[in-house]
């Protein structure tokens, strides 16, 4: 593949509802240009973009995949994504290394929720995009009712520059709003025919909305359309270009990728409205904590972003970039601004699927592949070491779901921390974590789904299987009363004696632990004080109810008494220990709970069944905020015990519609009747 200019590439994201087509629309562009000799299936298994055995398995795109494709002089980068919410971070990175966007809509299902997500994306960001109606050859499929949809959910920038010819199984083409021409299909191949009669008048409508988007993109072209001058080639071409470029036009197009239908057309319009590399202009990083800015140009000093990792089992790791500035070519060295570290450059390819194709330099603007660096991760920025800058690091969605994760056999705990850690590499949503309180090792994500595709990999790429299991709480103790105790302790029987006897007030108090004295007569020698006051700290370690630690609880040392020869510090360190525990039982001990703020980013729809769920999981609802799309975000209090599998069933209320956050905020007391189970549990774990 020759080397294109920045003008002359085009990165583009595809996006949509899982089953949308993506991956077979990327198949049709490679069957359609003769890049591939037959056209693959995602229900075969055989499609270059969707690789990696667990999406061979599950029939669905799990990370994205990068389709470099030629036509017209133009170079079009496809970023396939995955249409699955569990692996949402992907989107992010293909967003994050291209332009412009392709949005997938099955003509047959209409709006879905992945279509809803995307385009709030691709609203938020400003994000040129194309809305690609896929299937239009399926049953039942009506074009009027579906641009009816489209336009009420996503608004009136949607506006069809093709109208389909036929519908469903009379499917055969499509008229071109722009050139006022039609066309039909004999297999990929495409001939012009009359326009259809009932097509006429629609087409002269929709040629004037489009006027009026053009209108509104410069002075010039709105006095041209107010004085009733038709715009020429040239103008039109650029007011639209620049419509998309901004957000406000959003061209809708027709086809069936699965039959090679207006796929050409796509082609097209990629190449004339989306934005090219170079149509960005600058970027924004940092030098020394300085903000600095690359303009997306071969001459400038080289930089590239770091998208996506992949981590093959054969080839080792390899890295995906998008080079913002300059160029880079196989015998540079890398360094990466963001580790502070040089790097060596493990060839240089352009990927295609899992396909590598080798090339000696790769341009600004342009997509390509290294492999086996060894410092370097997903959002970092490699740069020229003698010019550096630092590009700002994709924010990822935090972890949602939590598990326990250990191994079925022993002796594999080294191995699971080691293949865990490289599989973060490769997905930034996914998350491992040491609880250093409960001593479980934690994997995080966005959804079951993720967590079982990282449980396979597991197994499959380095041979380790593992049980999963709900994490532990991290409860805490304390006490609601006041007591007095005497703890003694006494060993004077033969050799050296032991003896300490301490007399110990306990109440509750704001800090986690304090430590006082009201000794008079030195009844305790000072000496022996910090002895005492370590005793406590070490029981701290464990209460009465269920063992778990202890917190908000006041000791002072009021009396006691030493012996000569027979009291050490030993002595009073145990005695101060027994103190605790007879303290802690007769000052009303009870057990707590963490509790988070959860805030839910819900449609108004689902507001009542949301709430009436957070009542049921002991939540305290704190207020509603209206959001700028509509949306509402409830804030709630609610039990950390009662939100582990929150993820899942959010999904399920709100038809993957809501998403959610959460953070600790205190600790509570845990009502009588929960808190007994749960001390009766933490008996018998300990038995066992």
């Amino acid at each position: 593949m020759k080397t294109y200019t920045t003008d002359k590439i085009r990165n583009v994201a595809l996006l949509g509802h899982s089953s949308s087509g993506k991956t077979t629309l990327t198949e049709a562009v490679l069957f359609a240009l003769g890049i591939t000799n037959r056209q693959g299936k995602v229900t075969d298994g055989n499609t270059v973009s969707d690789f990696d055995k667990e999406e061979i398995a599950r029939k669905i795109s799990i990370g994205t995949s990068v389709i470099p494709v030629e036509w017209n002089n133009i170079k079009i980068n496809l970023l396939d994504t995955p249409g699955y919410f569990d692996f949402i971070g992907e989107m992010y990175g293909a967003k994050r290394a291209s332009e412009g966007s392709i949005l997938l809509v099955d003509a047959q299902s209409g709006v879905e929720v992945g279509t809803e997500k995307s385009w709030k994306n691709v609203e938020k960001y400003k994000t040129p995009r194309i809305i690609f109606l896929n299937k239009v050859d399926k049953e039942n499929v009506d074009f009027e009712k579906v641009l009816s949809e489209l336009k009420d959910k996503l608004g009136e920038k949607v506006i069809p520059f093709a109208l389909p010819i036929g519908a469903s199984d009379t499917f055969k083409g499509f008229v071109s709003v722009i050139d006022g021409k039609a066309y039909e299909y004999n297999g990929k191949a495409r001939k012009e025919v009359p326009i259809p009669s009932n097509l006429e008048s629609q087409l002269e409508e929709i040629k004037e909305l489009i006027n009026e988007k053009v209108a509104e993109t410069d002075e010039e072209l709105m006095e041209k359309y107010f004085a009733g001058e038709p715009y020429t080639t040239e103008e039109l071409a650029k007011g639209i270009k620049l419509a998309v470029s901004s957000g406000d036009l959003a061209p809708l197009v027709v086809g069936c990728a699965e039959k090679t239908m207006g796929i050409d057309f796509l082609l097209e319009m990629i190449s004339k409205f989306l934005p090219s590399p170079a149509d960005v202009g600058v970027y924004k990083g940092y030098v020394d904590d300085e903000e600095a800015e690359r303009k997306v140009d071969v001459k400038e000093p080289f930089s590239a972003v770091v998208f996506k990792t992949i981590i093959d089992p054969f080839v080792g790791k390899l890295t995906l970039f998008k080079v913002i500035s300059g160029k880079i070519t196989k015998d540079m060295e890398l360094y990466n601004s963001t580790k502070d570290r040089v790097e060596k450059l493990g060839g240089l390819y352009l990927l295609r699927g899992k396909n590598q194709i080798e090339v000696s330099e790769v341009t600004a603007g342009d997509i390509g592949a290294t492999a086996k660096l060894n410092y370097t991760q997903t959002g970092d920025t490699l740069c020229d070491k003698s010019k550096p800058i630092t590009y700002e690091r994709i924010e990822y969605p935090k972890p949602t779901l939590y598990q326990a994760v250990e191994p079925k056999n022993k002796g594999d705990e080294e191995k699971i921390g080691a293949a865990l850690s490289r599989l973060t590499d490769e997905d930034p949503t996914f998350v491992v974590e040491r609880n250093s309180e409960t001593k479980q090792l934690l994997i995080g994500g966005q959804g079951n789904m993720q967590l079982e595709v990282i449980i396979n990999k597991l197994k499959n790429r380095f041979g380790v299987e593992v049980n999963l299991s709900k994490p532990k709480i991290a409860y805490r103790e304390t006490i609601k009363g006041t007591s007095s105790v005497q703890g003694k302790h006494k060993k004077q029987s033969g050799g050296a004696g032991q003896y300490g006897d301490v007399h110990i007030r306990f109440e509750p108090c704001e800090s986690e632990f304090e430590f006082a004295e009201e000794i008079f007569g030195g009844s305790v020698p000072k000496n022996f004080w910090p002895a005492i006051e370590k005793g406590l700290r070490e029981s701290l370690e464990h209460g009465v109810l269920a063992g778990y630690p202890v917190v908000n609880i006041k000791a002072t040392l009021f009396d006691g008494s030493y012996h000569d020869v027979d009291s050490n510090e030993m002595a009073f360190k145990i005695a101060a220990s027994l103190a605790f525990k007879k303290g802690m039982e007769a000052a009303k001990p009870v057990l707590l709970e963490p509790i988070v703020k959860a805030e839910v980013i819900i449609p108004d729809d689902y507001l009542g069944d949301v709430m009436g769920d957070m009542n049921k999981r002991r939540g305290r609802i704190l207020g509603m905020e209206q959001q700028d799309d509509g949306t509402q975000k409830l804030i709630a209090e609610v039990p950390h015990a009662e939100m582990f599998e929150y993820a899942i069933d959010l999904r399920a209320m709100t038809q993957a519609r809501g998403s959610f956050t959460m953070e600790f905020v205190r600790y509570e007391e845990v009502p009588s009747n929960i808190a007994e189970k749960i001390i009766a549990q933490a008996k018998a774990d300990k038995e066992q």
